[in-house]
């Protein structure tokens, strides 16, 4: 490759935007739409806590699960973090504690690092569940009945569960790409909050 074609190609990564870098032309009312992975459809499935179920009640949801994934092939699933992760903060503090020579510094290293563990363990089932559709070549009419139909088998099936609309989604980018979770609304593009209307 020329060094020419090598610098426009390094001056039109440089210009891409995020949402080009990450893939993401648009977030719709209920989907994702990408540059090459089709448009995606997320639903949020409420997650159920095994630990108290009984043997014959997690078979079932397997069972059940197995159903839906026989009768809708196109299903993909995701398992998300809908909670910070603190594992690099606390690698960084494990390699100061080692490389720290004052004791009293040392110590207030190891208290940041046992608080951080107590707030992981807290949010240590703070798992988020979604089912994925990627719509490829349907018909716009064809949309909603389609999505209902796998929401309703969903549902039928006992999973509770709901489409992701434009918030989620933006929350599921947010927390997926930034592992951020605290904010309470996501702007459409970035300094959204700080235009005013009549200036």
């Amino acid at each position: 490759m020329s060094r020419k074609k090598k610098a426009e190609k390094k001056e039109a990564a440089r210009r891409a935007s995020t949402r080009e870098f990450i893939g993401a032309k648009e977030i719709t009312g209920y989907s994702l739409v990408t540059y090459g992975q089709g448009e995606l459809v997320y639903f949020i499935v409420q997650p159920t806590n095994v630990a108290v179920l009984s043997a014959e009640s997690i078979r079932a949801r397997i069972y059940a699960l197995m159903t839906v994934l026989k009768g809708v092939a196109e299903i993909e699933m995701l398992c998300l973090n809908s909670r910070e992760s603190f594992e690099d903060n606390k690698e960084f503090l494990r390699s100061r504690m080692k490389k720290e020579e004052n004791p009293a510094v040392r110590k207030l290293l190891e208290k940041d690092l046992n608080y951080l563990d107590r707030i992981q363990v807290q949010m240590a089932t703070a798992r988020e569940f979604l089912i994925l559709i990627r719509l490829k070549e349907e018909k716009e009419s064809e949309v909603f009945p389609y999505l209902a139909r796998i929401e309703k088998s969903l549902k039928e099936q006992g999973f509770s569960v709901r489409r992701a609309d434009k918030e989620d989604i933006k929350r599921l980018l947010a927390v997926y790409y930034e592992q951020n979770v605290t904010t309470e609304k996501f702007e459409d593009f970035d300094g959204e909050r700080w235009i005013m209307p009549d200036d």
